[in-house]
């Protein structure tokens, strides 16, 4: 076989797996931001209000991120690998990673967490019950960087009225386990 193509064969057959642990990876992240966020929510029971919601779709990393990378010096080391992958408009949604994570296990999670909500349908409900204190989250894309060791995600709150807030959870995986390093760029209004 040609070189270029024995490279093209392996880099081909390689992708999928690649691809597998980074869904994989996306699964432990959502479980982890899940579990964080949704800690004091009230399991769903029928006629209950569920005040925190979880937006569909992958939020886009934008110029926010550059921001994020110049206060810290992690990022900045790493600056070139994570500013790759700002992409101002991916069309991607959670239901990959959603459905894996709650595909016969993380039951007591599941009872917490509804279905995911586009903005539309959460506007809905929040008009139907016209009360304030329903939030929506919103997760950006992962930013795997360091050899797939760290990951940046933005985290949203937003709400119909004021209060809304966010900020990036650093990630960093160690013994093939994630865990939040550090919450940067904390924000509320």
């Amino acid at each position: 076989m040609k070189p270029h193509f024995t490279k093209f064969l392996c880099c081909f057959l390689l992708l999928p797996v690649l691809v597998s642990a980074q869904e994989n990876d996306n699964v432990v992240l959502l479980k982890t931001i899940f579990t964080k966020y949704y800690a004091n929510e009230k399991v769903i029971a029928k006629g209950r209000l569920q005040l925190l919601s979880f937006y569909c779709k992958k939020a886009p990393n934008n110029e926010e991120v550059l921001e994020v990378i110049s206060k810290s010096d992690l990022l900045k080391k790493n600056a070139p690998e994570i500013k790759k992958q700002i992409i101002n408009n991916i069309d991607e949604d959670w239901s990959a990673a959603y459905n894996l994570l709650f595909n016969n296990q993380n039951q007591y999670l599941k009872k917490k967490v509804n279905d995911c909500l586009s903005f539309e349908d959460y506007q809905k409900v929040s008009a139907q019950y016209g009360e304030n204190n329903q939030r929506l989250m919103i997760i950006s894309k992962p930013i795997y960087f360091s050899s797939n060791n760290f990951a940046l995600v933005k985290v949203a709150f937003y709400r119909s009225i004021e209060h809304n807030s966010g900020s990036y959870l650093l990630f960093e995986k160690v013994n093939d386990t994630w865990t939040i390093k550090d919450y940067l760029n904390v924000w509320s209004t």
